[in-house]
């Protein structure tokens, strides 16, 4: 049976599960193509930025962070959740390089957006690109706590670190995602990236 040309699945009805202070697990009632009512369980989530920050030596700044639900320190970019309340995406994206890595950034731009669950989530993740990095004053920089009091800092050679993620030592799926990108836009002269305030995808309307 042929599938109709832009269905619109819309919600019948949502029904809340789980409230919680990152995100919400709810079910929807969702219309199929030829009427049919199907169930989909997923989470709500408040999305993310991450940052490739590379230096004039083109190194990337990695963090390896704990992460519990795989049980394991991960290699991962400066990120954090779209948390904080009036915060534009860029301005999330530099917070967390200061609090993560202890760095600013004098240039900051759009380098690649992803679903890392479509099948399961809605949250979608701005990766940005940063430039002309700086060191945040020891006086002013932020207290990590919890799994991120043992987080520690690496700056790995772009190449390397594509290596990482073909190596499987990189699962991530921004931090691959987002060395990956790094390492083609850098090979095209930078010329690939988009200005810092591109519009988010479609996709992410009406989230």
């Amino acid at each position: 049976m042929s599938t109709p040309a832009g269905h619109t699945y819309p919600v019948k009805a949502e029904h809340e599960r789980y409230r919680g202070s990152m995100f919400t697990v709810v079910t929807d009632e969702v219309v199929m193509p030829g009427g049919r009512v199907a169930e989909r369980d997923y989470i709500k989530h408040v999305g993310a930025v991450g940052v490739v920050a590379v230096d004039e030596q083109e190194r990337v700044v990695l963090i390896k962070q704990y992460r519990h639900p795989p049980r394991a320190r991960l290699w991962e970019l400066p990120a954090g959740l779209i948390d904080v309340k009036g915060e534009d995406l860029p301005a999330a994206a530099l917070r967390e390089l200061g609090e993560e890595a202890d760095l600013t950034a004098g240039r900051l731009e759009t380098l690649v957006d992803l679903h890392p669950t479509p099948g399961a989530s809605n949250e979608l993740i701005r990766v940005y690109l940063a430039r002309e990095l700086g060191e945040v004053p020891e006086a002013e920089r932020h207290e990590r706590r919890d799994e991120e009091a043992e987080l520690t800092v690496a700056r790995v050679p772009l190449d390397e670190a594509v290596a990482m993620v073909l190596r499987g030592e990189i699962t991530n799926a921004a931090c691959a995602a987002g060395v990956l990108a790094a390492a083609r836009a850098r090979d095209n002269g930078w010329r690939d990236v988009r200005p810092v305030d591109a519009p988010l995808p479609d996709a992410a309307v009406g989230r």
